[in-house]
């Protein structure tokens, strides 16, 4: 059974915050210096008293009123997110009422960050080749923002709020792409060093504040993104050479630059575009793929290979097949 990306849609919230307002609560701090590592000169946020589901909710909701599918369809919704409104009732099912959804549909949360969409693909694609689903809602969305210490240069910088979501069917009927395999990856070790300790049963009294420890992150990325894509070439059965566009998670441009080299991907084929979003986490990719979209970069008969990587440690790796089957005719917008 074939399995295919049938819409997507995106949402950035109106708030903006660039490097010269960070440069003025960090006086000692370089606006220049942050775009030249980062390649992010500003970053979308979300307001106070917004959510990750506000922002999924603005995605989801364009998504189905731009795309010919009756809500009643939906067999499952699944939201990915480390920023949910509560810690219950799951914010799937907040979702599932607000998005007017069938209450035969199933929903669930996922706790990943920057692996998130890959990873539900992996879990969307398995539904619908088992039969259980025709239509799987897969929504996005983060607000690392609120996590930030406005003082902590490696993750204020770097950080931006999104939501997202895809509609992922049986159906190859007015289809973008087919869905290929995606293979998972996960290294508990490096669970230290990208985390919020407070606010969990671990520390339920300690402090809301990200904590990363770059250089590890940026080690474990060098070597499992490559070794990951490799392996997923070897189920494809297809080389580096036959993938026109490698589609990463925008993570920060040092970091993407660095894996493109040791990739030897020419830049053509390995788009970087953050600068007025920040990493986005779990929605990078898709606001990435809209993105391209919108500049033509997508095109009927691309193979290309999307790749999420990040907190846990945890990767996931989707090969997918654009514009094989269905049209990839209709237009929607970043918001």
């Amino acid at each position: 059974m074939g399995v295919y990306l049938r819409a997507l849609a995106c949402h950035l919230p109106s708030g903006e915050v660039g490097n010269d307002a960070l440069v003025a609560l960090n006086p000692g701090w370089d606006a220049q210096g942050i775009l030249n590592k980062t390649g992010i000169r500003s970053r979308r946020i979300a307001a106070p008293g917004e959510t990750a589901s506000d922002l999924a909710f603005t995605a989801a909701d364009r998504l189905l009123r731009e795309t010919p599918v009756d809500r009643g369809s939906i067999d499952a919704l699944l939201f990915c997110t480390q920023s949910p409104d509560f810690y219950l009732p799951t914010s799937a099912c907040l979702l599932q009422e607000r998005l007017g959804l069938s209450q035969n549909c199933g929903a669930l949360d996922f706790n990943l960050g920057c692996s998130g969409f890959t990873y539900g693909l992996w879990l969307a694609h398995g539904m619908i080749a088992s039969g259980s689903c025709a239509n799987v809602l897969l929504v996005l969305g983060d607000t690392y923002s609120k996590y930030c210490d406005p003082h902590d240069l490696p993750t204020v910088s770097i950080f931006g709020d999104a939501g997202a979501a895809v509609l992922i069917s049986s159906s190859p009927e007015h289809s973008l792409a087919r869905l290929g395999p995606t293979i998972v990856g996960t290294d508990g070790r490096g669970a230290e060093n990208l985390i919020v300790r407070g606010g969990g049963a671990r520390a339920p009294h300690g402090e809301m504040r990200l904590q990363m420890n770059g250089p590890e992150i940026f080690s474990f990325t060098l070597s499992a993104v490559k070794a990951g894509i490799g392996r997923l070439l070897g189920v494809m059965q297809i080389d580096w050479n036959e993938v026109d566009l490698f589609l990463l998670h925008q993570a920060n441009r040092f970091m993407l630059e660095n894996l493109r080299k040791s990739m030897k991907i020419p830049a053509d084929r390995m788009p970087i575009d953050l600068e007025d979003t920040g990493n986005t986490v779990s929605a990078s990719l898709p606001v990435l793929m809209r993105r391209a979209m919108d500049r033509n970069l997508l095109r009927d008969g691309q193979t290309c290979v999307l790749a999420g990587f990040g907190v846990g440690y945890s990767w996931a790796m989707t090969g997918l097949y654009w514009g094989r089957e269905g049209s990839a005719s209709q237009e929607r917008g970043v918001g």
